[in-house]
C-alpha cells in the first residue's frame, strides 16, 4: 500500500468519514479516490493531491507522511494527557492549530516528566506568540518592510551566533 493510501485511510478515520463523504468533500472522481485508497493510483496528479487536502480541510503535507514515523504521535499524546485536559477546558486557546503544533505541543515535557497544567498553558501561550510573531513577519515580508525586516532579523542573527 502506498503512503498516500495508508495517510488518505489515517485521515478518514481520524475524521469519522467514508468514501461517500471523501468523495462529496472534494470533488474528485469516486475511481480516483478508490484507486488512491487502493494503491493503485500510486502517484496521484499534484492537483488531485491538493483538492483532496483541501476537501479534507488539512495541509497536503499531511498526505506525504511516513506512517511508518507516526507511532510517536500516539505515544506523545499517552504520556501527556495533561494537553488533552488542556484542549477541552480552553480551546479558544487552540484555534487555527496545525497538526504539526499539536504534535510539538504533545511531544514536550516538563522538569520531571510529563507536563503539569500550568505548564502545558505556558508552553501553549509561547507558541500562540510564536504564531502571532510569524504571521506579522510574513505580512512584514510582503510589504515595502522586507528590507528593514530582513536587516533588523541578520543583525540579531550574528549578534546571537557570535555570543553562543
Amino acid at each position: 500500500m502506498s503512503d498516500y493510501a495508508a495517510n488518505l485511510r489515517r485521515l478518514m478515520a481520524r475524521l469519522g468519514l467514508t468514501l461517500a463523504q471523501v468523495v462529496e468533500r472534494t470533488g474528485l472522481d469516486e475511481r480516483t479516490v478508490k484507486g488512491i485508497l487502493s494503491g493503485a493510483n500510486a502517484k496521484p496528479h499534484a492537483r488531485t493531491l491538493h483538492q483532496l487536502a483541501t476537501g479534507l480541510e488539512v495541509s497536503v503535507d499531511e498526505l506525504f507522511q511516513n506512517p511508518s514515523l507516526l507511532a510517536h504521535r500516539l505515544f506523545d499524546q499517552r504520556t501527556n494527557p495533561t494537553v488533552d485536559e488542556l484542549i477541552a477546558a480552553e480551546p479558544q486557546l487552540f484555534g487555527n492549530w496545525s497538526p504539526a503544533e499539536f504534535d510539538e505541543l504533545y511531544s514536550r515535557f516538563g522538569t520531571g516528566g510529563r507536563l503539569t497544567p500550568e505548564g502545558a498553558r505556558a508552553a501553549v501561550v509561547v507558541m500562540n506568540q510564536r504564531r502571532e510573531l510569524l504571521t506579522k513577519a510574513a505580512l512584514l515580508l510582503e510589504s515595502g518592510q522586507a528590507e528593514l525586516l530582513s536587516a533588523i532579523i541578520e543583525l540579531l542573527y550574528r549578534r546571537v551566533a557570535t555570543h553562543s
